[in-house]
């Protein structure tokens, strides 16, 4: 892999250029990732990326472990990604954001971060719960996401949306979207992923969202938070980013930054199809990032 070069921004005539050299989206394991941390720092090392952060999954919901998923996610083995209770996941992120520690200390020559990436529930005490929470915990930066939505007493994640008929469809697209602006206006994410995740199963995608999505935009602009281009999607069944084109020059529009994310889950995925993303962003004529 080449770390690629984004061009920035049209100044004298010339373009500034600049290259990439973190990596900030990544998994390990003890949550749902398949490597440690040392191993994803050594192959971030070994791709000439010298800052990474660890952003593992921080799900707290009373109800979470009665949604759908969390069966999946016994059978996979993490499911440390889902906690009921604020107390729950503080005492799975101490002893994470420790063992961070003493891996910054012993590879000095690394930026290391801790992060998280963080899923927003519009739940009467949440939001007191994770400030506790960012108090104790105090990580480098946080990515806001929206994995799940609230319907009829119970959560249901994106997969579930799939298998529900076309008028309960719109409603939890509707407030997908909803949701992820709220997220964005709450205050404490330092940038939004994978905005158009329903895509991953086919939803979503018609141009009957784009209004929703322009108002997630917009709130995301009137914070002054960035969005992520997440290259995890680049697969066979959906050679593409998220978010959608359309999003991202909603973004250049309204002068959202940008940022590459990998969303590794395992060495392996470090940097994965930044290439392709790097090219993209030429196309878009996109010139505002998030360093």
């Amino acid at each position: 892999m080449q770390i690629y070069f984004i061009e920035i921004y049209f100044y004298g005539g010339i373009y500034i250029i600049m290259i990439q050299k973190f990596t900030l989206h990544m998994h390990t394991i003890g949550f749902d990732g398949r490597n440690t941390i040392q191993a994803m720092v050594n192959r971030a090392r070994k791709l000439g990326f010298d800052t990474v952060g660890i952003s593992n999954h921080f799900i707290v919901n009373p109800v979470i472990k009665d949604s759908k998923m969390y069966s999946y996610a016994l059978n996979g083995g993490y499911s440390n990604i889902y906690s009921a209770s604020f107390d729950e996941v503080l005492s799975r992120f101490r002893p994470h954001y420790e063992e961070l520690d003493r891996i910054k200390e012993q590879n000095p020559d690394m930026r290391i971060l801790r992060g998280m990436e963080v899923d927003f529930f519009n739940n009467p005490g949440w939001e007191n719960g994770f400030y506790r929470a960012l108090d104790i915990l105090n990580p480098d930066y946080i990515i806001g996401s929206a994995h799940f939505v609230a319907y009829k007493g119970t959560l249901l994640n994106v997969h579930d949306m799939k298998n529900a008929d076309k008028k309960t469809q719109d409603i939890l697209l509707t407030e997908y979207w909803t949701n992820i602006a709220r997220a964005a206006l709450s205050g404490p994410f330092t940038w939004m992923a994978h905005l158009d995740l329903p895509k991953k199963v086919g939803l979503g995608r018609g141009r009957k969202w784009i209004d929703l999505e322009h108002k997630a935009i917009e709130a995301i602009a009137g914070t002054q938070k960035a969005i992520e281009i997440n290259t995890s999607f680049y697969r066979d069944f959906c050679y593409e980013p998220y978010p959608s084109n359309r999003i991202l020059q909603m973004a250049a529009q309204n002068y959202v930054p940008v940022l590459l994310s990998d969303d590794a889950h395992n060495a392996e995925d470090i940097g994965r199809h930044f290439d392709e993303a790097g090219q993209l962003i030429k196309n878009l004529n996109l010139k505002t990032f998030s360093r």
